[in-house]
């Protein structure tokens, strides 16, 4: 069977669908994941011209960490699963190539990728990218169908951003908590802003957005729906509640390491254990969301919960609720998922 599945991915919301459809696959094949994104050669076109002259970091942040955020978050997906994977990034302007040729580069004995099928005649038309990998690969290709062959695509589309959010928010966990861990464990010197950027990321968009809506849209129509979860529900509400001081442990221990106040090592090895406290409530919390609520969730909510709590979620990719940063909320996590790698 299967041992090696090569999994493209781009940065649309298929992405979401198709891990959530792979990872679950290879758990149960034992088979190991390398994920694969091909990004443009941005530096060609006039934007990106530009950009790289007027806007540097700007243009680094679209050419690497725009890929790198896609695949961290695919990663966070299958590591949470205890799935084994990798992730690539090529530069090409030719995705199914690229697709093909890493297959083969990476030994891959599977290709696992989206159809962008739909309804009815339209289903006969496969995506341009999956016919040409289909025509032309020498090894199995399967094809997953995630886009509107579904009946129910406020449900899926709902539970596809919820899931997204999710993956982020343990990209740039992960991510944290790796770079505090080799400071402490080499004589390399801490990012302090880069530190402080990724717990920026944590309080503004998981805790002021992510969060809220969960209590205010999932949990409240699930409750409405029946009262099995209502525990469960009171316990992740209670963790929501919670983070704010766990968050204020972080932004304390960072501001302690930047001043070093004569004790780097003992400031350091609070910022780990702050940022090793955080984490493991994070894990907790989403795991009991992903295995308990989510499925729950499936099976009680109706057509109409699901729109409802879709037109929520939707909302938190609106630049109208991140005006207030520098940086949106996806160039900001692009960002440090560059700085990060």
């Amino acid at each position: 069977m299967y041992k090696h599945i090569l999994v493209p991915l781009d940065g649309s919301g298929l992405a979401t669908e198709i891990v959530s459809q792979v990872v679950p696959f290879a758990a149960v094949l034992g088979a190991k994941i390398t994920f694969f994104t091909a990004r443009a050669d941005f530096s060609a076109t006039d934007q990106g011209a530009l950009q790289r002259t007027v806007a540097p970091g700007a243009y680094v942040d679209n050419v690497a960490g725009e890929a790198r955020g896609i695949l961290q978050k695919a990663e966070a997906a299958a590591k949470a699963k205890g799935v084994p994977c990798a992730s690539v990034v090529r530069t090409s302007d030719r995705p199914a190539a690229a697709i093909l040729a890493e297959a083969e580069a990476q030994g891959c004995d599977l290709i696992f990728m989206a159809s962008h099928g739909h309804k009815g005649l339209r289903a006969l038309v496969i995506g341009s990218q999956t016919q040409k990998v289909l025509s032309n690969s020498s090894i199995p290709v399967l094809v997953a169908s995630v886009e509107s062959n579904q009946p129910d695509r406020e449900r899926l589309t709902a539970i596809g951003i919820i899931q997204d959010e999710h993956r982020s928010l343990a990209a740039v966990v992960r991510g944290l908590q790796h770079l505090v861990g080799e400071v402490a464990s080499t004589n390399k010197s801490l990012d302090v802003a880069l530190v402080r950027s990724m717990i920026r990321y944590i309080k503004a968009f998981p805790e002021r957005l992510h969060h809220p809506k969960e209590d205010a849209y999932l949990f409240r129509l699930l409750s409405e729906r029946t009262p099995e979860f209502n525990d469960a529900i009171a316990l992740l509400k209670a963790q929501h509640a919670g983070g704010d001081a766990l968050i204020r442990n972080m932004e304390s221990a960072v501001d302690r390491c930047a001043s070093e106040l004569g004790n780097f090592p003992g400031a350091l090895a609070g910022l780990v254990t702050a940022v090793n406290e955080f984490s493991e409530a994070q894990w907790e919390h989403m795991n009991l969301e992903e295995n308990t609520i989510l499925p729950a969730a499936r099976s009680h909510l109706k057509s109409e919960d699901w729109a409802e709590i879709s037109t929520a979620f939707a909302a938190n990719g609106d630049p109208r609720f991140d005006s207030d940063l520098e940086d949106g909320f996806k160039q900001l996590y692009s960002r440090i998922m560059n700085l990060s790698s």
